[in-house]
């Protein structure tokens, strides 16, 4: 196990990004056709195709899952990794032709130093070329902290990233996360180091440092960062059971407890919070409804891991007044 979401059997995730405008595209690819759903609980969401993936939609399988910097203008990545697909021979099948199902979300990273021509309408997006970058990168192995998605991501206090982890839930089988950290609150208590989500890290993976001694009201204080839609956590959990469509949507729903465990606020009228859930079928089906809730609390659980394995691991941006990297403040 790589503490990764492609311990998952059936998935590669790759990524992409732009030093310049300070943003970037990752991208998670199915070996074949894979069941997905998701839920949106933030309230300002971006995303493309997602209507696709509620239970009663007639396609149930996806090709591709895209989470991108960029706001609105970052959807084009989706165009990207369809193109890549398509030489790939893959997609829904429509007549002679194939259709690849690439639902996405995006994230506001347009005001973090980076330069951004096409939002002031004078440039070409880069997403569609950084889309098909990261798909043509797809691989076990990948970047966690200022990469991808998360290359341009921020919290209230510290600069933001991508963050992954992955467990074998008590049913024996494996269940990964994915998220790109751009909260408009804090992963952190108070002005300290530590993580919201400490009760859940294994071996030390962001810093080991556990809850502090006391927390006081001052850490309680909700702490948002500037600006209306400059937030959004995009994220990602998979599991190697077979589920159904309706199944694969209760596990994102239940996933979305790791962004409150993780992140204070969570799902707050100024951000898109959404997860996506998607089972590739290479392990059995949940026995029973105990069953299903094991899976579904080991994503929880294994979500606000990544959340803060994507805090602890962010190095800062090189731009004046940039937010500082976790380990730039606390240390290694």
């Amino acid at each position: 196990m790589k503490n990764l979401i492609t311990d998952v059997r059936g998935l590669l995730v790759g990524q992409a990004h732009d030093a310049a405008a300070a943003t970037g595209v990752t991208v998670t690819v199915f070996d074949r056709p894979t069941i997905a759903s998701a839920a949106v609980l933030g309230g300002a969401p971006g995303t493309r195709d997602t209507a696709l993936l509620d239970p009663e939609m007639t396609v149930e399988h996806v090709d591709a899952i895209v989470l991108s910097g960029g706001s609105a203008w970052g959807l084009g990545a989706a165009d990207g990794v369809m193109r890549w697909l398509a030489k790939e021979g893959r997609g829904f099948p429509v007549g002679a032709f194939r259709v690849p199902i690439v639902p996405q979300a995006i994230l506001f990273d347009l005001m973090n130093g980076g330069e951004k021509p096409w939002a002031r309408g004078e440039d070409a997006t880069p997403y569609a070329r950084l889309g098909a970058e990261a798909a043509a990168a797809a691989s076990a192995d990948f970047m966690l902290g200022t990469a991808g998605a998360g290359f341009g991501a921020t919290t209230a206090n510290l600069k933001g990233g991508l963050g992954s982890a992955s467990a074998r839930a008590a049913t024996g089988q494996v269940v990964g996360a994915l998220v790109a950290v751009n909260a408009v609150g804090t992963a952190t208590i108070g002005d300290g180091p530590h993580f919201w989500a400490a009760p859940y890290e294994r071996d030390g993976e962001f810093g080991g440092l556990g809850w502090p001694a006391v927390i006081s009201p001052d850490d309680i204080a909700l702490r948002f960062k500037g600006g209306t839609g400059q937030n959004t956590t995009i994220a990602l959990v998979a599991t190697d059971a077979s589920l159904t469509k309706p199944q694969a949507r209760r596990l994102a729903l239940a996933a979305h407890d790791g962004l409150a465990r993780a992140l204070r606020p969570a799902h707050a009228p100024l951000d898109g919070d959404i997860v996506f859930a998607a089972a590739t079928g290479y392990s059995g089906a949940p026995s029973d409804a105990f069953a299903m809730t094991e899976l579904c609390a080991t994503a929880a659980d294994v979500l606000a891991r990544a959340v803060a394995r994507g805090i602890h691991a962010a190095t800062a941006l090189p731009f004046p007044g940039a937010r500082p990297a976790w380990q730039d403040r606390f240390g290694s």
